[in-house]
């Protein structure tokens, strides 16, 4: 079979939308299946085979392109295609709409975001005059062009219907290579971080941008960083806001406290989450988050707030805590984690047995199995 995987943003950004699409072509491509991922965007990166750069204009530092229009290659290659596989609803997703439409193509979405949370951070993206009943409106128009949509999880599949989406919805939960994470190889010291080595670390992979509620994350740390000396702080990940953030820490006083990396290597970050101790997110515009898996299948429990996405990873009390949102429930679900260690690791564990069925493998096999009934019909 013959698939088009298409995106708004690829290599050498990395994200969760940017790990899953390359985890499926990864999967598909070991079966024999033909993937081709259409991206905006200019060059080539790490000489991967069958990605096609769509002509665009860079938005800002992010990683981002601004297409208008498909370029006469991409048209070439979408009209051999079997089946087309949108991850973003508006540039690669109006791209997505366009072909299958030209061509009689069935046309795949997975929503991977929780677009009605944080609008204002696709403002690069979308038509400042946007709102939210635009934004549905849009989604209730795009979803009728669509042949199936994937949502990663149950609650994440009823958001989606709030917002009058009435075509058909799978729920497919997102996975991960599984075994990265579980060998645990441990080749980073916390000393190169310059970590005390009897601290307790909470861990945070991600963007650091707005909608991953950085700043509050950090606020609420600067009040457990005074009650318990041996907690440490690690944020893992780069974005348009890193250095706001490292100027909060500096005005708490926290420089030694709480450690950025910056952008990681993919292949690297399962020596940060080893030497981690918990994984711990404010967030609450997740929609099935892959950082939560990986830090799962790793042995972290975690620490989030009750959303939707983060109430489908975390079994609360079992394999993490979910705080109500407010900065007190989760403040001291924070010191709980850092002060039982028997309690912590017991979570641990629990999340490690959880995370075995949330397999790269299990995930790319049922959009497979999409992939051929749609085509059949």
């Amino acid at each position: 079979m013959r698939i088009a995987l298409m995106t708004d943003v690829y290599k050498p950004v990395t994200n969760g939308v940017v790990t899953h699409v390359t985890l499926l072509k990864k999967c598909l491509e070991s079966w024999g299946e033909q993937v081709w991922i259409f991206v905006p965007g200019q060059g080539e990166y790490a000489d991967e085979p069958n990605v096609i750069r769509i002509p665009g204009i860079p938005i800002a530092d992010t990683g981002y392109h601004l297409s208008i229009t498909l370029d006469q290659r991409s048209r070439e290659m979408l009209q051999m295609m079997d089946i087309i596989h949108v991850h973003h609803p508006f540039i690669s997703g109006s791209f997505g709409l366009f072909a299958s439409n030209r061509y009689n193509l069935p046309l795949v979405f997975t929503n991977h975001t929780r677009y009605d949370l944080y609008v204002k951070q696709y403002l690069p993206l979308l038509p400042s005059s946007i709102s939210e009943t635009a934004l549905q409106a849009y989604f209730q128009l795009f979803s009728q062009r669509c042949s199936a949509l994937i949502a990663p999880s149950l609650s994440v599949a009823e958001v989606i219907k709030s917002w009058g989406v009435q075509g058909r919805i799978e729920i497919i939960p997102n996975g991960i290579e599984l075994e990265r994470f579980t060998n645990r190889p441990g080749s980073l010291t916390r000393k190169q971080l310059g970590i005390k080595e009897d601290a307790v670390v909470a861990v945070f992979v991600g963007r650091m941008s707005g909608e991953k509620n950085i700043e509050r994350l950090i606020t609420i740390y600067n009040f457990v960083a005074r009650e318990e000396d041996d907690s440490h702080l690690l944020l893992i990940g780069s974005g348009s806001e890193l250095e706001d953030y490292r100027r909060l820490v500096a005005t708490f006083g926290l420089q030694k406290r709480v450690t950025f990396t910056g952008r990681v290597p993919y292949d690297l970050l399962p020596d940060y989450l080893a030497l981690s101790d918990f994984f711990v997110s404010t967030s609450v515009t997740e929609a099935h988050p892959i950082s939560f898996i990986e830090a799962a299948a790793a042995g972290l429990p975690a620490l989030g707030i009750r959303s939707v996405g983060v109430s489908d990873i975390i079994q609360n009390e079992q394999t993490g805590l979910m705080a109500e949102d407010n900065d007190l429930s989760f403040g001291l679900r924070f010191l709980k984690l850092v002060r039982e260690t028997d309690y912590r690791h017991k979570l641990g564990a629990a999340a490690h047995e959880f995370s075995k069925h949330l397999s790269a493998h299990a995930n790319a096999r049922k959009i497979l199995q999409l992939y051929e009934e749609l085509k059949a019909n």
